[in-house]
C-alpha cells in the first residue's frame, strides 16, 4: 500500500501544473499516467496572457517563450477577402504581464515541468499506469491501479482527476458528463508550408471564415497548422487520405507542387461540462471536468486555470490549516466559469466562424472592424477573448 498526501491521475498539463504547485510547496504527490511517457502529440499550441503570467511564479514562462512565437497580433479573416480585422494585444498591457499569446506546443510545457518534478524527491511519476478504481471514506481516498500488469493500491488525502475527456477518475464518481458532441469533426493538419510568404499580412493567430469551408491557420515554431471542418457523412478514411487533405489544402490556396504534411489529425468535438468537479474529497479539472471545441484556444488554458486555482486552494487546507470548506469555492469559481465564459465562448465562436448567411456574416465582420479600429472596445474584446475577464469573474464568486 503506498500512501501520498494527493494523488493526481493524468500527466498533461493540468495534472503536472497541479503536481508541481503542490510539489514546490513540499506536498507528497503521486501522478499516474496511463501513457508510457509524456505525450508529444500536436494538442493545444496557444497560451493565454494571463495563463502566462500564472506560470512566471513557476521559472516556466521566458523558457516557453525562447522555445515558441511571441504572437502579439491576432487576426479574424475571410478566406475570400483577406483581414476582417486585426486585434493587437499590446492593448492588454495595463492588464497582464505578457500581453501577446504565445504560441508554443503544449508537450514543451510538460517537459519543461517534468524536469522540476524529477528533482522532488517527494512527487512521483507512474508511467504506463491504469486507474482502475477509487473510493473514499470520511478522511481517505483509495485507488487502486495496475502497473505492469500488477495490481496495487494507494491512498490519499486527496485526488485531481486531471485525466482527460474520458476520464476514469470522473467515471469512477459516476458524475454525468452533460452536453452535447458536434455531429462534424475538426481535421489538424501541420504543414512546413510557408504561408506568411503567400497570403499578405497573415498573423501566427488566423480565424478564417467561409460560407463552405472555414478554416483556422495557427503557426508554431516549425510548422503551419490548419484546422478544417469535415462532413458528417465523411469516413475517417475519407477525411484522412492523401486526395482529400491535398484537396483542402489546394482549395485554401492552390500550388502547383502539392502540399507536404507532417502530421494529420481527426478527433470528435464536444461542449460537455461535469455535473460537479467534487465529490468529497475527489476533485475535476481540465477536460475530465469541462470540455470545449478549440476555437480561441480555451481548452488547455481554462484547464491550467483549473489546476492553479483547485492546487492553491488544497495547499490553504493542508498546510495553512483553512476549513476544508474552501475547497467548496473551486466548484462555484471554476465550473461557474466552464459554463458562462470557456463553453459559450467557443460555441459562439463556431457559429459565427461557420455562419453561411451573408446578411449575419456581414453584420458580424462589419461589428469586429468597428471593435479592432477602437481602443476601448478592442480592449474590452481582447479581455474576453484572453480569458482576464474569465478569471476575475471566478475570483469574485465567493
Amino acid at each position: 500500500m503506498m500512501n501520498t498526501q494527493v494523488l493526481i491521475s493524468g500527466a498533461g498539463p493540468v495534472g503536472l501544473v497541479s503536481a508541481l504547485v503542490l510539489g514546490q510547496a513540499g506536498v507528497s504527490v503521486t501522478v499516474l499516467e496511463a501513457a508510457a511517457s509524456l505525450s508529444m502529440d500536436l494538442r493545444a499550441s496557444t497560451f493565454h496572457p494571463p495563463t502566462l503570467d500564472m506560470l512566471a511564479r513557476y521559472g516556466l514562462t521566458e523558457k516557453l517563450i525562447s522555445m515558441g512565437l511571441v504572437a502579439r497580433y491576432t487576426q479574424q479573416r475571410d478566406r475570400q477577402e483577406g483581414v476582417v480585422a486585426e486585434f493587437d494585444m499590446n492593448l492588454l498591457q495595463a492588464d497582464v504581464d505578457h500581453p501577446f499569446r504565445l504560441q508554443c506546443e503544449q508537450w514543451k510545457l510538460t517537459q519543461l515541468i517534468k524536469e522540476q518534478l524529477d528533482a522532488m524527491p517527494h512527487v512521483k511519476l507512474l508511467f504506463s499506469t491504469q486507474l482502475d478504481s477509487v473510493t473514499q471514506t470520511a478522511d481517505k481516498v483509495h485507488a487502486s491501479f495496475s502497473c505492469e500488469g500488477e495490481s496495487q493500491a494507494i491512498t490519499a488525502d486527496y485526488m485531481i482527476g486531471a485525466d482527460g475527456s474520458r476520464s476514469a477518475t470522473r467515471r469512477s464518481q459516476d458524475i454525468e458528463f452533460e452536453g452535447f458532441t458536434y455531429p462534424d469533426r475538426f481535421l489538424v493538419i501541420s504543414t512546413d508550408f510557408e504561408y506568411a510568404d503567400h497570403l499578405p499580412k497573415l498573423s501566427y493567430v488566423n480565424y478564417c471564415s467561409d460560407p463552405q469551408e472555414w478554416c483556422v491557420l495557427l503557426r508554431v515554431p516549425t510548422l503551419w497548422r490548419v484546422l478544417f471542418p469535415t462532413k458528417p457523412e465523411e469516413t475517417d478514411e475519407q477525411v484522412m487520405s492523401d486526395e482529400a487533405v491535398q484537396a483542402r489544402l489546394q482549395n485554401l490556396l492552390p500550388q502547383p507542387q502539392p502540399y507536404k504534411t507532417i502530421h494529420r489529425t481527426l478527433y470528435n468535438v464536444h461542449q460537455r461540462v461535469a455535473k460537479t468537479f467534487s465529490r468529497g474529497r475527489v476533485f475535476l479539472a481540465g477536460d475530465s471536468a469541462h470540455i470545449n471545441n478549440p476555437l480561441g484556444g480555451m481548452g488547455m488554458n481554462g484547464g491550467v486555470h483549473d489546476a492553479m486555482n483547485l492546487s492553491l486552494k488544497l495547499l490553504q487546507v493542508i498546510q495553512e490549516g483553512q476549513d476544508a470548506s474552501l475547497l467548496d469555492r473551486y466548484e462555484r469559481q471554476r465550473r461557474t466559469i466552464a459554463i458562462e465564459y470557456i463553453n459559450a465562448s467557443t460555441a459562439r465562436n463556431y457559429r459565427e466562424i461557420e455562419e453561411r448567411d451573408p446578411v449575419a456574416r456581414k453584420r458580424t465582420q462589419d461589428d469586429l472592424r468597428a471593435t479592432a479600429a477602437d481602443p476601448v472596445r478592442a480592449r474590452e474584446y481582447l479581455r474576453k477573448t484572453s480569458m482576464i475577464d474569465a478569471l476575475e469573474r471566478a475570483e469574485a464568486i465567493a
